[in-house]
């Protein structure tokens, strides 16, 4: 058996999420047209079974990153440093591309040093502008150029572009590194995915599974909850909220008991929204709660589909200004710390009730 990590590196709004769903086959990652939408490092398990005289079988393990663009906030920083962490234990890494925009790549390496990620819109604006950076593929570039392990070219949203035009594309990349392989897919028509597959395999190194065969990625449910959240609020908001909205999970109360015939049991959930002003929160709430229900509304009916049960929802808009300039405020956005917080509360509870053990207190 094979076995190994996979890293998944790109610009804001590649597709990177999208892929790493249509791969796993479940919804492990939020999708959404907006740039990083990615905020944490997620790992998708793929089980691939053995092929005979094709591949052994093989547990992949893709660890999904933010969008690679010049840190301008504490938040940002701290996603680059996710990125940073996940190329530290990898076997391999894709770097995608997607085929429909523009790439702007300095035609000399040596001059690389950093670049921005602003969005749709934003090649127009750099190519208007002048300034000391490279461009924000050779931001990408520069820190691939830095690893020791196979690197994967991954052309995304094949689907889109004309096939006359992938050919100067992949020239023009190539000349940048010398990729192990070059792989066109279009994930939302699973053109190109077993052909990744195969070749992410025949890369891969012996080993055991990491995960259980049936366990599809390592996050815990209220961050998966937290991040739907977050998913719905992307949709349903401008250009300006949603970078400056995070979403806590106050309370999960999972159903109780057996549920009455004919009625899914009910799992109670309280979050709360974070923004950063008084204009944002107006936003976030809308006339009259509109908007605030129109996020519940599509925020729960995922979690219902992700949970299999009916979920009342409540949701509170909370001004936090600053916040992501606040390194005690982004930690405690990490899902890893909240369980171990978490952890250490029921810890606490079970100490003092041992304390008050009846043996004890008698």
């Amino acid at each position: 058996m094979k076995s190994g990590f996979v890293a998944i590196l790109g610009r804001p709004n590649v597709g990177k999420s999208t892929l790493l769903n249509a791969l796993t086959g479940e919804k492990v990652a939020i999708v959404t047209a907006k740039p990083q939408t990615t905020r944490n490092r997620i790992i998708g398990v793929v089980e691939v079974a053995a092929q005979k005289r094709v591949h052994p079988a093989a547990q992949i393990v893709f660890v999904d990153t933010p969008g690679v663009h010049k840190p301008g906030s504490q938040l940002d920083r701290r996603m680059l440093q996710e990125v940073h962490e996940a190329l530290e234990s990898r076997d391999l890494v894709l770097v995608l591309v997607d085929a429909t925009r523009r790439i702007r790549v300095d035609s000399d390496p040596s001059k690389a040093s950093s670049a921005a990620a602003e969005g749709p819109g934003a090649p127009n604006k750099i190519e208007k502008r002048k300034t000391n950076w490279a461009s924000e593929d050779e931001f990408l570039f520069s820190l691939v150029r830095k690893l020791d392990c196979p690197v994967f070219l991954v052309l995304t949203k094949i689907d889109l572009v004309r096939k006359d035009q992938l050919l100067p594309l992949i020239e023009s990349l190539t000349r940048q590194y010398n990729f192990a392989e070059v792989i066109p897919v279009s994930a939302r028509k699973r053109d190109g995915l077993d052909v990744l597959v195969r070749k992410i395999v025949d890369v891969l190194p012996k080993g055991e599974r990491y995960y259980p065969k049936d366990q599809y990625t390592d996050q815990p449910i209220r961050f998966m909850v937290a991040e739907l959240i977050r998913e719905s609020i992307l949709i349903e908001t401008g250009e300006e909220v949603p970078y400056a909205a995070a979403v806590v999970i106050e309370r999960f109360e999972e159903p109780e008991g057996q549920a009455r015939p004919g009625k899914r049991p009910l799992t109670g959930i309280a979050a709360a929204i974070y923004c950063e002003r008084d204009g944002q929160k107006a936003i976030l709430i809308g006339k009259g709660g509109a908007k605030l229900k129109a996020i519940g509304t599509g925020a729960r009916r995922k979690i219902e589909s992700l949970l299999g049960t009916q979920v009342y929802l409540e949701l509170r808009v909370i001004v936090e200004p600053g916040w992501r300039d606040s390194q005690g405020f982004i930690d405690s956005l990490d899902w890893r710390r909240q369980l171990e917080r978490l952890g250490s509360e029921q810890d606490n509870l079970d100490i003092r009730g041992e304390d008050l053990s009846p043996e004890e207190d008698g």
